[in-house]
């Protein structure tokens, strides 16, 4: 699926991202840790 096919989608139905979602280069982070979260966004 590509980036403009999920924006889309997301558009249509919000209920889809229930909980915090970060997609970045190279990681996507599902839910909070927040260990988790720094560890990867002080890479």
């Amino acid at each position: 699926m590509t980036e403009d096919e999920c924006l889309k989608l997301l558009a249509t139905d919000g209920m889809l991202v229930k909980r915090p979602l970060l997609v970045g280069d190279g990681f996507v982070l599902i839910g909070y840790n927040e260990i988790q979260w720094k560890e990867t966004l002080q890479r």
